[in-house]
């Protein structure tokens, strides 16, 4: 019997869809609205969460149905890890796409959901709904938490 963990022996492409989604963290980041600077292209991340985000949980409250409230959600595919630049450093899709593992204190190696917070990567706590700040207003919450790795994270 094999004991290594499917993220180790698979690639993104080669797992089931309850294996791929099984590799969110819970940590809420990929829910933040960021702003990209048209001449530059470089893209920040703010505190301004998607409506559906749970502040708490840091899940989304209509994951089945979230494109139907929010037409931009993305639906994030094998393509879209290797094109999208705006994943958090710690995500677990990128990290294993990179072939690297993943870390502590994700729940796949932890066996424990909360870890993710207690590690300090997630969002949990620290953002506002888009629901109450003005598209205008965004760029007053620009952040940078979501691009480290997080005291003790590693």
């Amino acid at each position: 019997m094999n004991d290594t963990p499917y993220w180790k022996t698979r690639t993104l492409a080669e797992m089931s869809l309850s294996e791929w989604e099984g590799l969110c963290d819970g940590c809420g980041l990929c829910c933040l609205n960021k702003l990209e600077d048209w001449d530059t292209g470089e893209v920040v991340f703010t505190s301004v969460a998607c409506r559906l985000l749970d502040g708490e949980s840091c899940r989304c409250k209509d994951y089945e149905n979230r494109q139907e409230t929010v037409p931009d959600c993305i639906q994030l595919t094998v393509k879209g890890v290797d094109e999208i630049a705006w994943l958090p450093p710690t995500c677990a899709y990128r990290l294993v796409g990179e072939g690297r593992d993943l870390y502590w204190w994700h729940y796949l190696v932890s066996g424990d959901r909360e870890t993710v917070h207690e590690a300090g990567i997630s969002a949990r706590d620290r953002t506002v709904s888009e629901d109450d700040v003005a598209v205008e207003d965004f760029e007053d919450y620009v952040v940078d938490w979501p691009l480290h790795v997080g005291e003790g994270a590693e």
